[in-house]
């Protein structure tokens, strides 16, 4: 028996040691640090590394070629994750795990594997491998590709190469090759259908069969196979020199794929050996939203349209906005604020919601500067289509007749005799600007003189007068005066998870009254963030904190009085006055810039963590944000943090659940959810529904994709287009990849509609991908 046991073990390392002929094994227990001489695991011959590599102001780990400068990176795990700081570290665990730990202690799954590996090798061929005990390969590098295709690499049907954002930086680009199931090899811009009006790029093999593959050979030669291992396509001849030379195929960040070869003898430049295209200009979107490609010395240069500038500077992909307020627009007025200017011998996507045909050019220009909806117009040929803005996928092409009509903002001009009025006025606001000064310092003088004899007054007479300043700080009050403006809290006006609230008055003013009725450590903790966060916002879409009470074990917040109460109860406890449809729009982008505020405009990053209606406050002109006990603030170098969950069932993030860093984006998930509950106005779950329309999101996301989104409004007529895009918006919230998600201020953009709303992906929860 001992001696089967031996033979049998035998046998095991015999199969492990083939496996792994072209690798050096990584063992169980081993690691790397940015910092430490040991940052990579090499390949045997040393020509490719696995391990960290810097980017931006940290580090990512991935495969990438040692020695051969400058870097040139093959694979990127996780691309789209924040890098990590010097003090992460790389773990090959015992129990056959691959982890990035960063230096918080947050730990990231490198590779797919369901099953616990053994030992691990960076091959010769590039291919990074996990083996299991008896050496069956148990995930490798090379069935997931990012940008880059190595020798003896495949890109098999349904697979596709996405390219980087820059060459130094790897996360997801504008560009992807894709492997069609029908045969063809095609590349697109990211986010858009798989449909040809949105290919720049095709192998015109359609038809090849649904398990075609996109091989590369050591000798350069690159072409599609099929099943029976019949060359379908080559779109590479081969036969370059194979020894001591290595080739790789990538889609660059620029949208042309190249096929590149290195001379290791030599030890000089990537030679460009092959190219998809001599034409720059050919990749869909490489210039962004209002942005066309022009050609100058051979090479791609972008511009933007009339009246509109660079989002940022240096950087093509993000697209152009406009330079100047667009002006109100009443139908046969336009013109009085508006002029056309044209881009001749342009090509553009045509996304026209009207055409207009036997024109001339000057009847086009006119007929968009009638219509408040124009914001553009293409005319070619006596034809005129009418465009929404973003423009995409605008080149220049002398061959091409067509000509963009851009509605530019006029400037006012400002004659002599307004000149004349200005100064007399800038004059006037002078005196009385000093003569207010003046008043001011007297005042203050006063009040500083009789500053204790009005607070004696005040005390002997027991009575609260409180002025509340605008812009004044939250005022520390007793409870015994909280108690006064409330009448011994005797009118209640709303209840949550950690407090009631009361209805008071201070002078003149209404007022809310939160009182915590449990100082458990949860609510000692909400009162505490809620006085730090609210104390140091000031927004016209956030709710605000008048003063606090700290009196022994009491704890209370006033706040402004909002009249009609929450979103809640307006959406869904009063049928009869539910907001019109143009009303819930406003109200969203309300919401929406609130949150941005505290996304991105406040003095500290904070994630208010429970954006639901209920939390959603409402008087006769505003709609504001409240509840901010659950609120994380950021430190200044912050973007993402680790914290148990928080938030309201429904509305919580799928990230809360999966342990994984929390940023801002799970804001945006919960606004998602309200969104659609704004746009439908019901709640996210009813039992009573059918079981169909039971959860809101799967019941939406079904009718969109369906094509039925008319049955969401019930009888209300919407617009189609208005309520297919702020669906779009809300599916576009709540994808389960936070990176996928917008930030705040692109939702607002979307909702303003000054930014174009791409198809969504559909949820992997919902029903939609049954």
């Amino acid at each position: 028996m001992a001696s089967i046991t031996c033979f049998l073990f035998l046998l095991a390392s015999a199969a492990l040691a083939k496996a792994q002929e072209t690798g050096l094994n990584i063992t169980l227990g081993s690691s790397l640090s940015p910092s430490a001489n040991s940052s990579s695991w090499l390949s045997p011959s040393g020509l490719y590394a696995f391990g960290f590599y810097p980017q931006g102001q940290g580090y990512v780990v991935g495969v990438f070629l040692a020695g051969i400068p400058p870097r040139t990176v093959i694979w990127t795990a996780n691309r789209d994750n924040l890098p990590v700081s010097v003090g992460a570290t790389l773990l090959f665990t015992n129990d056959g795990r691959l982890i990035l730990r960063s230096s918080q202690g947050q730990e990231t799954s490198i590779t797919s594997a369901t099953k616990s590996a053994y030992s691990a090798s960076m091959l010769d061929s590039g291919n990074f491998v996990l083996y299991d005990a008896k050496g069956s390969v148990l995930w490798e590098s090379f069935d997931y590709p990012t940008d880059t295709l190595l020798p003896t690499q495949r890109l098999l049907a349904g697979q596709q190469l996405i390219s980087s954002i820059s060459a130094t930086n790897h996360s997801t680009g504008l560009f992807r090759l894709k492997m069609q199931h029908d045969g063809n090899l095609i590349q697109y811009p990211v986010n858009t259908p798989d449909t040809a009006p949105y290919s720049y790029f095709t192998s015109w093999t359609y038809g090849a069969g649904d398990n075609v593959s996109l091989h590369l050979d050591v000798d350069g030669h690159l072409f599609l196979l099929n099943t029976t291992d019949y060359v379908i396509r080559n779109i590479t001849s081969g036969g370059l020199p194979a020894n001591s030379t290595i080739y790789i195929f990538r889609i660059d960040f620029d949208g042309l794929m190249r096929l590149y070869s290195y001379d290791l003898n030599q030890k000089g430049n990537w030679l460009v050996v092959w190219s998809s295209t001599i034409d720059e200009r050919d990749p869909k979107g490489l210039c962004g939203l209002n942005g066309f490609c022009v050609k100058n010395d051979q090479q791609a240069n972008c511009q933007c349209l009339p009246g509109f500038d660079f989002v940022e500077p240096g950087n093509w992909g993000a697209g152009c906005e406009r330079n100047f307020s667009a002006e109100s627009c009443k139908t046969g007025e336009a013109s009085a604020n508006y002029i056309i200017q044209a881009v001749d011998n342009t090509r553009w996507e045509d996304d026209s919601y009207s055409l207009i045909s036997s024109t001339d050019k000057d009847g086009c220009k006119q007929a968009c500067l009638e219509d408040c909806n124009c914001e553009a117009a293409l005319y070619n040929g006596g034809n005129c289509s009418k465009q929404r803005l973003p423009l995409r996928y605008g080149r220049i092409l002398i061959t091409n007749p067509t000509s963009a009509l851009i509605k530019v903002g006029i400037a006012k001009p400002v004659n002599a005799s307004q000149n004349k009025e200005i100064t007399r006025m800038d004059i006037l606001f002078l005196s009385v600007s000093l003569l207010a000064f003046g008043f001011i310092m007297m005042a203050i003088s006063l009040v500083i003189i009789c500053k204790n004899k009005v607070w004696t007054y005040r005390r002997i007479h027991n009575k609260i007068e409180v002025g509340l300043a605008k812009d004044q700080a939250p005022r520390l009050f007793t409870y015994a005066e909280l108690e006064l403006v409330t009448d011994s809290f005797r009118e209640q006006i709303g209840r949550g998870a950690f407090g009631t609230v009361y209805k008071g008055v201070i002078g003149e003013k209404m007022v809310a009254v939160k009182r915590l009725d449990k100082l458990l450590a949860e609510g000692e903790r909400e009162f505490q963030t809620e006085v730090e966060v609210i104390g140091r916002t000031h927004h016209r879409n956030l709710v605000r904190l008048l003063g606090y009470c700290t009196d022994g074990t009491n704890r209370l917040l006033v706040y402004e009085y909002m009249s009609n109460g929450s979103l809640a109860n307006v959406l869904f406890h009063s049928p009869e006055s539910q907001p019109l449809w143009d009303e819930r729009m406003e109200i969203a982008r309300d919401i929406a810039r609130g949150v941005l505020y505290l996304h991105e405009e406040c003095e500290t990053q904070i994630i208010h963590c429970d954006i639901k209606p209920q939390n959603i406050l409402m008087d006769e002109n505003r709609v504001k944000i409240s509840d901010f006990g659950l609120a994380k603030l950021l430190n200044a170098d912050q973007t993402r943090t680790f914290t148990g969950i928080r938030g309201t069932r429904g509305y919580v993030a799928p990230e809360w659940h999966r342990n994984q860093p929390i940023t801002v984006k799970a804001d945006v998930y919960s606004f998602g959810i309200m969104l659609l509950e704004i746009i439908c106005c019901r709640k996210s779950m009813e039992l009573d529904f059918p079981e169909r329309e039971a959860i809101l999101e799967e019941w939406v996301c079904e009718c969109f994709w369906n094509g039925e989104i008319g049955k969401l409004t019930g009888d209300e007529k919407v617009d189609e287009d208005e309520l297919k895009a702020a669906i779009k918006v809300a599916l576009w919230c709540i994808s389960d990849d936070p990176t996928l998600r917008p930030t705040m201020k692109r939702v607002l953009l979307m909702l303003e509609g000054s930014a174009q709303i791409p198809m969504p992906p559909i949820p992997s929860s919902s029903i939609c991908t049954d």
